[in-house]
C-alpha cells in the first residue's frame, strides 16, 4: 500500500498531513510513503530527514498522485491534480462538503473514496482522530494571543507605586473546544474571563477553568445529540442580545467562536452592541471565514468600528503550522490505522464502522 501527500497551496495552507514522526509510523505498518519535494521544508522538516526514514521524495506531484493507494491532504486537491487521480483510490482530508459539493461530486464520478474528517462522529473511539478538537484547541489559544497583541493595555492586574492597572475583562462567545482553550489561555495570562454558550452543559466546564458563565433566565439547552450547538429560538436570541449588550459595555476583549456545522456562522454581536463597547476594545472573530459572529467581520482585515478593532483570518492555524501539523498528522494516522486491515494489508471501507460510515462522502 502506498500512502502519499503533495504540498498544499502555501498561500492558503501551511500545514502538512505527514510529519517525519508520522511517516516513520506509516513505514512501520508496512506502507510505502511518497511526498512532494520540499514537502515540509517551510516547517523545518528537510527532505533528507524524510529520506533517511525511507520516504520517497519526488518533484513530480502528478506521478505521486497516480501511484497512490491512499492520498492524505488538508484540503481538496487542485483541479489539475485531481485529473491524475484514479479509480478506487482513497482520499482523506478536511474537504468541507457543504461548500465544495460540485467539486466533490466530480471526484466521486471517478469512483474514488472520499473521507472528510470534520464529519467524524463525536464518540469515544474517534477522539484520537478528532481533527476539529485538535485544531480548534490551537485556534482558541492563538486567537487570545493575537487579540492581546492588538490590545493596547496590560492584561493582568498590576499594582505599582504609581497606581493599580486593572485586569482586562475578556468575553468568550461559544464555549466549545476553541472557546474553552481561549478561556484557559486568557485566565492564565491574568484576565478576568466571562463566557456564554447556548449549550447549558458548557457552564460547568467554563467555571472549572475559572471563567464566569453568563446565563439567561429560563435558558433552553441548545445542544444536538452530536454535541454541537444548534439554532436558537427567536425568544432566546432576544434575551441573549439584551444580556450581551449590557455585558459588552464592560468588556475589553471578545473572542468569538460560535459556529454551526454546515451553516453560515450565527450573527451574535450586532452593530448597536459594538457601538456600546469601550473605544480601544478588541474583537477576534474565529468564525469570520464562515460569515462571522459580528456585524463587521472581514476576513484577513482589522476593521475599526466606533473605536473597536475587529479581527478575523482565513486560517489562523497558518500562524501555528508546526504544532497544527503535528496534531493533524497524528489524527490522520489514527484514522488510517482504523481503516487498515493488518492481515490482508489492505484498506477496508467497512460501512458497519460508524467512524467510516459517517466520514465517507457518498
Amino acid at each position: 500500500m502506498r500512502i502519499v501527500s503533495v504540498l498544499e497551496n502555501q498561500l492558503i495552507e501551511k500545514r502538512i498531513a505527514i510529519t517525519p514522526e508520522i511517516a516513520k509510523k506509516y513505514i512501520g505498518l508496512g506502507f510505502e510513503v511518497s511526498l512532494s519535494e520540499n514537502y515540509g521544508e517551510h516547517l523545518g522538516f528537510r527532505d533528507k530527514e524524510y529520506k533517511e526514514l525511507g520516504v520517497e521524495i519526488s518533484n513530480n506531484d502528478n506521478q505521486i498522485i497516480k501511484s497512490a493507494d491512499l492520498i492524505v491532504q488538508l484540503g481538496l486537491l487542485s483541479d489539475d491534480k485531481i485529473s491524475y487521480t484514479k479509480e478506487n483510490q482513497i482520499l482523506i482530508g478536511v474537504f468541507d462538503p457543504y461548500n465544495n459539493k460540485e467539486k466533490i461530486d466530480n471526484i466521486l464520478k471517478k469512483n474514488i473514496n472520499i473521507l472528510s474528517l470534520e464529519l467524524l462522529p463525536r464518540i469515544t473511539r474517534a477522539q484520537s482522530m478528532d481533527i476539529l478538537s485538535s485544531q480548534a484547541n490551537l485556534a482558541g489559544y492563538k486567537a487570545v494571543i493575537e487579540s492581546f497583541a492588538n490590545f493596547e493595555k496590560a492584561i493582568p492586574m498590576m499594582m505599582t507605586a504609581a497606581g493599580t492597572v486593572p485586569a482586562a475583562k475578556v468575553l468568550v462567545v461559544g464555549a466549545g473546544v476553541a472557546g474553552l482553550q481561549a478561556i484557559a489561555t486568557a485566565k492564565r495570562m491574568g484576565a478576568i474571563v466571562f463566557a456564554t454558550d447556548v449549550r447549558m452543559a458548557s457552564k460547568e466546564q467554563v467555571e472549572s477553568l475559572g471563567g464566569k458563565f453568563l446565563t439567561i433566565d429560563g435558558a433552553e439547552n441548545l445542544e444536538t445529540e452530536g454535541g454541537y450547538a444548534k439554532e436558537a429560538s427567536e425568544d432566546f436570541k432576544k434575551k441573549q442580545e439584551e444580556l450581551l449588550s449590557e455585558t459588552l459595555k464592560k468588556i475589553d476583549i471578545v473572542i468569538c467562536t460560535a459556529l454551526i456545522p454546515g451553516k453560515k456562522a450565527p450573527l451574535i454581536l450586532k452593530e448597536d452592541m459594538i457601538t456600546g463597547m469601550q473605544a480601544g476594545s478588541v474583537i477576534y472573530d474565529l468564525a469570520a471565514v464562515q460569515g462571522g459572529n459580528t456585524a463587521f467581520s472581514e476576513v484577513d482585515k482589522i476593521v475599526n468600528k466606533h473605536g473597536v478593532r475587529i479581527m478575523g483570518e482565513t486560517n489562523i492555524l497558518n500562524k501555528l503550522p508546526i504544532s497544527a501539523s503535528s496534531l493533524y498528522s497524528k489524527n490522520v494516522f489514527n484514522f488510517v490505522v482504523n481503516l487498515y486491515d493488518k492481515e490482508s494489508k489492505k484498506m477496508n471501507i467497512n460501512l458497519e464502522d460508524e467512524i467510516i460510515e459517517k466520514t465517507l462522502i457518498k
